[in-house]
C-alpha cells in the first residue's frame, strides 16, 4: 500500500530501526549539516530532531539516505522498472479479445491520475502574513550566501496549456515572505518562467514541503517532457496522489503536505542568489535568478519541516539518484535497444560520468550510443560516457577500469564532443557550455580500421577450476 504521507513515512523508518530521534537541542545554522553528513557518510539512520533551537517544528533529514531506504520509500526497485518496461512493450490490441483483456490494465492505469479533494491535512492552519523564518530552515555550510530551503516540491503551470511541472529547486530565504528561485535554464519551471516573461505576466508558484516519498521522489525524476509528476508518483504508488487547490492562487498541491508556500515571480525581477555548497562538493557562486514572494502560508498544526544536505559524495541524494538509474533504464533500453547497463558513479555527482554496456553489433556503435545518450534530456550534461562490452559488469569499477586503461588506442577511442553543461559545473570556460569526452572501451577489429587481431583474455579451463572447487579444502588454505 502507498504511504499516505511523510508522517506514516516516518512511522515505517522508525519500525524498521531506520530512525533515529535527536531530542538534544541543535541549530538548524551549520550543526544539523555537520551531524547528517556524519550519519549519512558512515551509512547511518534517517534522523528526526525533535528540538530545533528558536523553532516549534521537527527537521526531518536523511530519510532517503540509504539503499535500505528507498526501497522502504519506493518499494521494489527492480518491480518498478519492470512495471516500466511492461508499459513500453504496451501494443495496441488487434482483436477484440485482445480489447476486452486489455480493459483491467487500462482500468489500473487510470487509477494513477490525480485526484483532487476539496481539502487537506496541509490547509489546517492558513497564514495570510507570512513570516517563512518561523520554520527550521537550514544554513547548510559555513560559506553558503544563507539559509536554503533545499527539499521543495516547486509547482507551476504552463500559461498558455496549463500543463503542470514540478521539480525541486533550491530555494535561498531572504526574508520572511521572498526567497530566490534557483530554476536552472535547462529546466521545467524556468521554460515556464521564460514563457511569462514573455508575456509579461505574474507567474503564480506554489510550493510544497514534505509529502509521501513517492511524490517527492517524482518531483526530482527526469521525465519526458509532457509527463506529469504528480501522474508519475501515482504510478510509483499504485494510488492517486490527492490534490488540493491552494488558497490564493489557482495551483493545486498534494491536500497531505506538511506545509505550502503561496506566491508569485514577477517577469525579469532578478536578485543575486548564492553561494551555495552543491551537490558537486563545490561552491556554486553567486548569480541572479528570480525572487519568489510569498503571500500565504498553509500548513499542518503539527508540521514537520523535511530537509536534506548535498555536498561531497557520499550524500542522501546519491541514493535518489542511484534510484533513478535503475528506474529510467527501461527507457534507455527503449529508444537504445544495445543498451545492457548503465552505472552512473556517485562520485561523477549524476551528470559527470556515465559507464554504459552495449552488445556490440556492428563498427561505430559505441559511438553512436554516445551521441544519441547526449541527445536525451538530462543526459546532455554527461561529460565523460564509457562505453564498454556487455560481458563486463559495469558496477565493478575495478573491471571497468581495466577495461578503459587497457582496451583504448587514444587517437581513435576518445571522442571529443561540445554541447551544454549542468549550471552547476565549475570546469568550464564558460557557464552552462563545454567540452564532453567519450572513451569507447569495447573490442575492435578490422572493420574498424584494426589492422592486427585482438587478444584473448586470460581464461582458466572450466575442467581445472572444478577440479580446484572440488578440492579446495584439501589444500587446507
Amino acid at each position: 500500500m502507498a504511504y499516505k504521507d511523510l508522517r506514516s513515512f516516518i512511522k515505517r523508518l522508525e519500525e524498521n530501526g531506520a530512525l533515529r530521534k535527536i531530542k538534544e537541542p541543535v541549530s538548524s545554522e551549520l550543526e544539523i549539516t555537520e551531524i547528517a553528513d556524519r550519519v549519512v557518510k558512515s551509512r547511518g539512520t534517517a534522523l528526526l530532531f525533535e528540538n530545533v533551537k528558536g523553532h516549534n517544528f521537527p527537521v526531518l533529514i536523511n530519510a532517503f539516505g540509504s539503499s535500505k531506504r528507498i526501497e522502504l520509500a519506493l518499494g521494489n526497485i527492480d518491480q518498478i522498472t519492470e512495471r516500466i518496461t511492461e508499459l513500453l512493450a504496451f501494443e495496441p490490441p488487434k482483436g477484440l479479445l485482445e480489447k476486452v483483456l486489455l480493459l483491467p490494465k487500462l482500468h489500473q492505469m487510470s487509477q494513477f491520475i490525480p485526484k483532487k479533494v476539496k481539502n487537506g491535512p496541509c490547509q489546517e492552519v492558513i497564514v495570510k502574513e507570512p513570516n517563512i523564518l518561523k520554520f527550521p530552515i537550514l544554513k547548510c555550510w559555513p560559506g553558503d550566501g544563507g539559509r536554503f530551503i533545499t527539499l521543495p516540491m516547486v509547482f507551476t503551470a504552463d500559461p498558455e496549456t496549463g500543463k503542470r511541472n514540478v521539480g525541486m529547486y533550491r530555494m535561498q530565504v531572504y526574508d520572511e515572505a521572498t526567497c530566490g528561485m534557483h530554476w536552472h535554464i535547462h529546466k521545467g519551471g524556468a521554460k515556464h518562467y521564460r514563457r511569462y516573461c514573455e508575456l509579461n505576466k505574474r507567474m503564480e508558484v506554489a510550493v510544497a514541503l514534505g509529502g509521501d516519498p513517492a511524490t517527492i521522489y517524482a518531483s526530482t525524476a527526469p521525465l519526458p517532457d509532457g509527463i506529469d509528476e504528480m501522474l508519475f508518483a501515482g504510478f510509483l504508488r499504485k494510488e492517486p496522489v490527492e490534490l488540493v487547490k491552494c488558497e490564493t492562487i489557482d495551483l493545486e498541491v498534494p491536500a497531505q503536505a506538511e506545509i505550502v508556500l503561496e506566491g508569485y515571480v514577477e517577469p525579469n525581477e532578478l536578485r543575486e542568489e548564492g553561494p551555495f555548497g552543491d551537490h558537486t562538493g563545490f561552491y556554486s557562486p553567486k548569480d541572479l535568478y528570480p525572487v519568489f514572494h510569498i503571500n500565504c502560508i498553509t500548513h499542518r498544526k503539527d508540521a514537520i519541516y523535511p530537509a536534506t544536505i548535498v555536498g561531497k559524495p557520499p550524500m542522501e541524494d546519491c541514493f535518489l539518484a542511484k534510484a533513478t538509474e535503475r528506474i529510467f533504464l527501461p527507457l534507455l533500453k527503449f529508444q537504445l535497444p544495445e543498451i545492457i547497463d548503465i552505472n552512473l558513479p556517485i562520485e561523477g555527482v549524476f551528470h559527470n560520468c556515465a559507464i554504459v554496456s552495449i552488445k556490440k553489433e556492428y563498427p561505430g556503435q559505441a559511438k553512436k550510443v554516445m551521441h544519441s545518450l547526449w541527445g536525451m534530456g538530462q543526459m546532455m550534461f554527461t561529460k565523460i560516457i564509457i562505453v564498454v562490452d556487455s560481458d563486463i559488469n559495469i558496477q565493478n569499477l575495478s573491471d571497468v577500469a581495466w577495461k578503459v586503461f587497457n582496451n583504448i588506442d587514444p587517437k581513435n577511442d576518445i571522442l571529443l564532443s561540445e554541447g551544454p553543461l549542468d549550471v552547476l559545473d565549475h570546469a568550464s570556460n564558460i557557464s552552462d557550455y563545454g567540452t564532453k569526452v567519450g572513451i569507447d572501451a569495447t573490442r575492435k577489429d578490422k572493420s574498424e580500421g584494426r589492422t592486427r587481431a585482438w587478444p584473448d583474455e586470460i581464461q582458466m579451463l572450466p575442467e581445472i577450476k572444478q577440479l580446484v572447487d572440488e578440492r579446495w579444502k584439501l589444500y587446507e588454505i
